[in-house]
């Protein structure tokens, strides 16, 4: 099951993010954790006090190459794109902690194993938009196969951005956090416009929430959207401060925020052939708006029709 944390910048969503995180792994559940926001944030607020892992955007090559394993349609990394499809022969992947990819490109932070997408660098500055780096985790999304009780929580790029390719529908539920204030629901309006017709699971989670006129705020705008609504915390400060405590320290309104969260993705039901309808129809996009020129190749040829990612998909590939 997969989750990703929106909002506006400064509205808490790597905290949610992180939080969250920290929650499914002291339930003991499989989780993996992803920076994909361009502000590296993650791993601080999971604990991480040393360097980032190596960044899925910045070892490309390798990955695609990885990704793309026997699959015939695909003969290079050099003709694969942020959303080339897998098909047979691609290699699919799964949460085990000693796979190849999240031994090459994690680190543990908090009991969290988490990636990131990788900052700017010199090289990229006036060059390069960011979306060439969360095109990676577009592509490690595309060919994971996660099943019921196994997570993934992404902490997305703020506001709209995250609509500059297809990673916004990689999700089974989408959480935006907002202040309750008016920039904060402008921006969950923007993204539900933006999102519709796209089959995106969209939820508001209220956030530095001090008040009954708070709530009724949150109430009046996002309506049956709204999930709940994390007050003010002790504890999330403590986290900041570097003096983590365990998620049942948490305060038990803010935990059970937590539990309704868990419950209402755990409650979604992935339709793999519709799920990788999605991700054919960004592809094609892709490939007639500039990745056709760009590679000199006719990239429609890399979709199987006949493959259909998930579970049957890992069953006939290891018969």
């Amino acid at each position: 099951m997969r989750i990703a944390f929106v909002g506006k910048g400064g509205s808490g969503k790597t905290t949610s993010a992180a939080v969250f995180s920290r929650y499914l792994a002291e339930l003991g559940r499989p989780v993996v954790a992803i920076d994909a926001d361009i502000n590296q944030h993650l791993g601080a607020a999971l604990g991480d006090d040393g360097p980032p892992p190596r960044a899925l955007g910045a070892d490309l090559v390798w990955l695609k190459d990885h990704l793309r394993g026997t699959n015939p349609r695909i003969p290079s990394a050099d003709v694969m794109i942020k959303t080339t499809p897998p098909g047979p022969g691609s290699r699919l992947l799964d949460l085990a902690t000693d796979g190849e990819l999240l031994q090459r490109y994690s680190a543990v932070a908090g009991g969290v194993r988490y990636l990131v997408t990788g900052e700017f660098d010199e090289a990229d500055v006036g060059v390069s938009c960011y979306h060439s780096k969360t095109g990676a985790v577009e592509l490690y999304l595309n060919h994971l196969v996660d099943g019921p009780g196994e997570y993934v929580v992404v902490d997305m790029t703020a506001g709209a951005d995250a609509f500059a390719s297809g990673l916004f529908t990689r999700f089974d539920l989408t959480v935006l956090v907002s202040e309750p204030t008016k920039r904060g629901i402008g921006v969950y309006r923007q993204y539900a416009e933006h999102a519709a017709g796209h089959g995106v699971a969209l939820r508001v989670v209220g956030n530095k929430v001090a008040d009954a006129d708070d709530v009724a705020y949150l109430r009046e705008h996002a309506g049956e959207a709204l999930l709940g609504w994390f007050g003010q915390s002790a504890w999330v400060r403590a986290a900041e401060r570097g003096e983590p405590a365990p998620i049942a320290a948490l305060e038990p309104a803010n935990l059970a925020v937590l539990d309704t969260m868990l419950s209402t993705l755990d409650d979604q039901r992935r339709d793999w052939a519709a799920y990788h309808r999605g991700t054919v129809e960004f592809h094609l996009r892709n490939a007639a708006a500039w990745a056709n020129r760009a590679v000199g190749a006719d990239l429609a040829a890399q979709v199987d029709p006949e493959f259909v990612p998930g579970p049957a998909a890992v069953r006939a590939a290891s018969v």
